[in-house]
C-alpha cells in the first residue's frame, strides 16, 4: 500500500513540476546537451562476425527555476536508438540480420525477441528520462527530493553516456549492467542530503530491465531500493552505492544485489583537459550457488593538440556467455562465469567547433581481448573496430550526482 501511495505522489509531482513550465519563459533558465555517433561497428569473431551501420545518440533538455523556498528543475531526455540502432546489421558473408541492437562482443544484458541478448547490445529506450526534483539550500546542508517517471536512482556512477572519460567512445561498457544499467528506469523516488563535501542519497525503483517495446513508458514501481554516498572536491569524485534489484531479468526471475564503487577525476592534464574514472561493481544473484561477479573499469579522454582527441577504456569482466538462457523461479542453479579483458584505443579530431552548430568531429576505435580458456574455441581471435562521426555541443553540460 504504501508503495502504490508513494508511486502515485510522485508521479503527481512530476506531473505539476511538468505543467508548471507553462510559468513566463524568463522564470526559467534552461539548458540542453546531446551526443551522436553515426558510423561503421564492425565485430570481428571465430565463426560469426558482424558489420552494421548505426547511430548511437540521445537528446536532453533541462529547466530551473527559483522561487522563495528553493529551486526547482525539469529534465527530459530521449534517444533515436530505436531506429537506428540494429537496423541495417549483416553476418559475416553478406546476410542481413537482425540482432535486437548493436553488435557487441561479449556485451550481455536484457532481451530481444523473448532470448537473452548475447554479444549485442540493446538500443535504449526513447524516453530515456522525464522528472522533476526540487533543492532546498541551507548555511551548511541541502535537502533534495526527485521523482521520476523515468529515471536512474541513486545506484552507481554517472550513466557512461555522460561520463567526460567516456563521452567520445560509442560503445557501451561489457561492465555496463554490474555499474549503472539502472539509469533508465520505471518509477524512481529520491531523497538526499549534502553538506560539505559530501552527499547521501536513497531511492525505491523499479528493479526490472526496460522491456522490449523501446517506444512505450512503462508502468513504474516501488519493488526495489539503493543508497549512495558521494564526495567531490574540485575535480575529484568518488561514490560508493548499494542497491537491492528485484528480479531485474524475466529470463533470470530472481532479486539481485548490487554493490559499486567508483573514482572520478575531470581537469587538466599538463595543460590539457584530461577525465578518467576507476569502477568496481559486484552483482551477487539469489538462488545461484556461486551468484557474485566482480568487474572492474578504467577509462579516460585526454585533450591532444591541433583539436584532437584520444581515448580508452581496459576492462576486466566475469560474466555468463556459455550458459546464458531461461532459469526457472526459485531453481537452485549454479553460473558458468567466463574471464574477458577487453582494451580499446580510438581517437576523435574535432573537424569543426562552432559556438552555434556544435563539434562535428571523425574518428575510430579498436578493441583488442584476452579471454578465459572455456571460450576461447569460440571466440578466438576476437577484435572489434568503430569508425564514425561525432557530434556534440560546443559547450556540454556536465551530469553529476
Amino acid at each position: 500500500m504504501f508503495r502504490r501511495r508513494a508511486a502515485r505522489i510522485g508521479f503527481v509531482f512530476v506531473c505539476l513540476s511538468l505543467a508548471s513550465t507553462a510559468a513566463p519563459a524568463q522564470d526559467w533558465t534552461w539548458s540542453a546537451d546531446a551526443n551522436a555517433f553515426v558510423g561503421v561497428n564492425d565485430q570481428q569473431r571465430l565463426f560469426a562476425g558482424f558489420e552494421s551501420f548505426e547511430s548511437q545518440n540521445w537528446f536532453m533538455l533541462a529547466g530551473s527555476r527559483d522561487d522563495n523556498v528553493g529551486q526547482l528543475t525539469v529534465n527530459a531526455m530521449a534517444s533515436l536508438e530505436p531506429l537506428t540502432v540494429g537496423r541495417l546489421v549483416w553476418i559475416e558473408g553478406g546476410q542481413r540480420v537482425d540482432p535486437g541492437g548493436s553488435p557487441q562482443l561479449f556485451q550481455t544484458g536484457e532481451s530481444y525477441q523473448r532470448i537473452p541478448l548475447s554479444n549485442v547490445q540493446h538500443p535504449h529506450d526513447l524516453i530515456m528520462s522525464l522528472g522533476a526534483s526540487y533543492r532546498i539550500e541551507e548555511p551548511t546542508i541541502a535537502y533534495t527530493f526527485a521523482a521520476s517517471v523515468v529515471g536512474s536512482p541513486a545506484l552507481g556512477p554517472t550513466a557512461f553516456m555522460h561520463r567526460e572519460s567516456a563521452r567520445d567512445n560509442p560503445q557501451a561498457p561489457l561492465s555496463h549492467h554490474w555499474l549503472d544499467s539502472t539509469h533508465v528506469s520505471y518509477g524512481v523516488l529520491t531523497g538526499g542530503v549534502a553538506a560539505g563535501e559530501f552527499t547521501i542519497e536513497a531511492s525505491t525503483f523499479r528493479g526490472e530491465e526496460p522491456d522490449e517495446n523501446r517506444y512505450n513508458i512503462e508502468r513504474p514501481k516501488l519493488d526495489s531500493y539503493a543508497a549512495r554516498l558521494g564526495w567531490r572536491r574540485g575535480g575529484w569524485d568518488a561514490q560508493v552505492s548499494a542497491g537491492h534489484l528485484h528480479q531485474p531479468e524475466w529470463f533470470e526471475p530472481y532479486d539481485e544485489t548490487r554493490i559499486t564503487a567508483s573514482l572520478g577525476y575531470e581537469g587538466r592534464v599538463a595543460a590539457r583537459p584530461f577525465a578518467a574514472m576507476l569502477a568496481w561493481g559486484e552483482n551477487r544473484d539469489a538462488v545461484v550457488t556461486n551468484g557474485v561477479s566482480d568487474n572492474f573499469l578504467l577509462e579516460w579522454d585526454l585533450g591532444l593538440p591541433r583539436r584532437f582527441t584520444t581515448y580508452g577504456r581496459a576492462e576486466v569482466v566475469e560474466k555468463e556467455l556459455l550458459g546464458l538462457g531461461y532459469h526457472p523461479l526459485g531453481f537452485q542453479h549454479p553460473h558458468v562465469y567466463s574471464h574477458i579483458d577487453a582494451l580499446t584505443v580510438g581517437t576523435v579530431w574535432d573537424l569543426v567547433t562552432d559556438a552555434r552548430y556544435g563539434r562535428f568531429g571523425i574518428g575510430g576505435d579498436v578493441t583488442v581481448y584476452h579471454l578465459s580458456p572455456d571460450i576461447v574455441p569460440y571466440w578466438d581471435g576476437s577484435r572489434s573496430f568503430h569508425a564514425f562521426l561525432r557530434w556534440r555541443p560546443a559547450a556540454s553540460g556536465h551530469h553529476h550526482h
